[in-house]
């Protein structure tokens, strides 16, 4: 029984019968629509994200599976705390704060590609992954929390594998994003009041040797719109 395999990248729930799909599953005599659908079906949770697909067609009967993968884990971790980007400097700029019901979630999404050969040990993984980004898990630095799981703090939360969070428990989180961002306008107003020089990309320079967010040194001390302009033409080219 012959088979043949399409492999893609498709946009979560958005897959299409448009390249590159359609045209590579069209030779092959498969209902394209019905596969689209099973793709969109199978991929809504990654709204968003580009997630690797692999259909697979039997020759004979038209009949076919298909596989899912999963996005990196930086991708998942972005979504799971609405992140645009990690930090630019994790050491010192952190940019959100997980619940261990996060990991748990993301440790769960990504184990069949994770090295661990449990789940105490993905844990550990994805919060590695979260040491690179800047992300605190409950509180602490990543490779704090790792330390956590060593010494059996988060057993009970890993055992019941839970991996949603409470209305409560969301509030929470979203209060202390605000209260990251709120800690670095701060810093960056603080800086700027000491400052001698005026010129606005010296002060952008200065908040940038502070490690304050890029977001927030745009807010607080924004391009000039020519340098702006200028900055967009030369990434053109």
């Amino acid at each position: 029984m012959a088979k043949q395999t399409v492999e893609s990248l498709v946009e979560g729930g958005k897959a299409s019968a448009a390249p590159p799909l359609g045209p590579a599953l069209g030779p092959l005599g498969v209902n394209i629509g019905q596969v689209v659908a099973e793709i969109n079906k199978k991929t809504a949770s990654f709204n968003g994200m580009q997630v690797p697909v692999k259909v697979t067609v039997d020759s004979e009967t038209k009949s076919f599976t298909i596989t899912v993968g999963t996005p990196p884990a930086s991708a998942l971790i972005k979504k799971e705390a609405d992140l645009k980007k990690g930090s630019s400097n994790p050491l010192t700029d952190k940019v959100a704060d997980f619940k261990i019901e996060q990991i748990i979630k993301i440790a769960k999404m990504k184990e069949d590609s994770l090295l661990g050969n449990n789940l105490k040990s993905k844990v550990k993984e994805i919060m590695g992954t979260c040491q690179s980004m800047g992300i605190l898990v409950e509180g602490l630095p990543a490779h704090d929390a790792i330390e956590k799981v060593n010494e059996g703090a988060f057993d009970a939360e890993i055992k019941s594998g839970k991996t949603e969070l409470s209305a409560a428990e969301l509030k929470q989180l979203e209060e202390e994003k605000k209260r990251l961002a709120a800690d670095y306008e701060q810093l960056a107003k603080d800086i700027i009041a000491k400052l001698e020089v005026k010129e606005n990309n010296k002060i952008r320079a200065k908040l940038a040797e502070a490690n304050i967010p890029r977001p927030i040194i745009d807010e607080i001390a924004p391009m000039e719109k020519k340098t702006a302009e200028a900055a967009g033409g030369a990434k053109k080219k």
